[in-house]
């Protein structure tokens, strides 16, 4: 009798702790995507940042507008484009805008940033992985062009994985119609800041990305054009460890400089009010 209870107790344990499993939450220990230092999610503070290295975690656009600024004014939330019939392309752009609130993968408007007015535009790696629609290009394009007639700087944080597939040649395209609106505001003699963050690949890299006339990065954001798994295929080598990281890049002369999330309100801010006293 002894013997059943026993084993009737140890059951009942099981299920209990296996209910309290049930009830722990997912997400509450991360790993850097980085240098994989194990945290506690609480540990990435109001930025998250990892203690470690600095690594930026992905933001969704709204979340880095709240770091950014108290007055944001949103442009084109209503924007409406025919897209293509491609199987269960309509669901996936559903589902996007349901989880981030955006009606496409870039959030576009006005904002005050530390004092200074400026366009702003936010892509968004949760929205389809940021990836380059024709509706993405639209907004972008009627970004520089607000900036451009009003005299404003653009300050442009860029996350993608790319063109969107799912549109062929014409999310291609949005690659030239947006370099066309940033030679134009660059024309006028205005100012466009680029800040790339994790990730920030294929066409949106090789357009717009690199055009910014001040090219900010945060700390190990991976930046490029194709995968490092092709090139490596391609060419027949090993790359290098930090291989299409901004540090990479630094050395190399395209990035500027490379700034911690917490630092790049003030330094956006000093970069306007320099560029507006430069042009006076």
């Amino acid at each position: 009798m002894d013997l059943y209870n026993n084993k009737n107790s140890d059951t009942s344990k099981i299920k209990r702790d296996a209910s309290v499993n049930d009830r722990i939450p997912d997400g509450l220990f991360l790993a850097c995507p980085y240098c994989g230092a194990q945290m506690y999610n609480k540990q990435l503070g109001k930025y998250r940042v990892c203690a470690k290295c600095n690594y930026g975690f992905r933001l969704q656009a709204w979340e880095r507008v709240e770091l950014l600024t108290k007055n944001f004014e949103e442009m084109d939330s209503d924007i409406q484009m025919d897209h293509p019939e491609f199987p269960g392309y309509a669901e996936k752009l559903k589902r996007s805008q349901s989880q981030t609130e955006l009606a496409e993968s870039v959030l576009t408007g006005t904002a005050d940033v530390e004092g200074e007015q400026v366009a702003l535009g936010i892509m968004d790696s949760y929205f389809m992985m940021g990836s380059l629609g024709s509706m993405t290009g639209e907004k972008i394009t009627r970004l520089f062009e607000y900036a451009t007639a009003h005299t404003l700087p653009v300050v442009l944080f860029t996350a993608s994985g790319g063109a969107r597939m799912q549109e062929g040649i014409d999310s291609l395209m949005q690659m030239a119609k947006v370099s066309a609106a940033v030679a134009a505001h660059q024309e006028a003699k205005l100012l466009y800041l680029v800040v790339l963050t994790d990730p920030t690949t294929g066409g949106v890299t090789a357009s717009f990305a690199m055009q910014g006339d001040v090219t900010l990065a945060e700390p190990h954001a991976l930046v490029g054009f194709a995968g490092a798994r092709v090139i490596e295929s391609t060419i027949h080598e090993k790359l290098p460890k930090d291989f299409q990281r901004v540090e990479t890049l630094l050395e190399n002369g395209f990035v500027d400089q490379i700034v911690h999330r917490s630092e790049l309100a003030q330094l956006i801010a000093k970069i306007v009010r320099l560029h507006t006293a430069e042009a006076e």
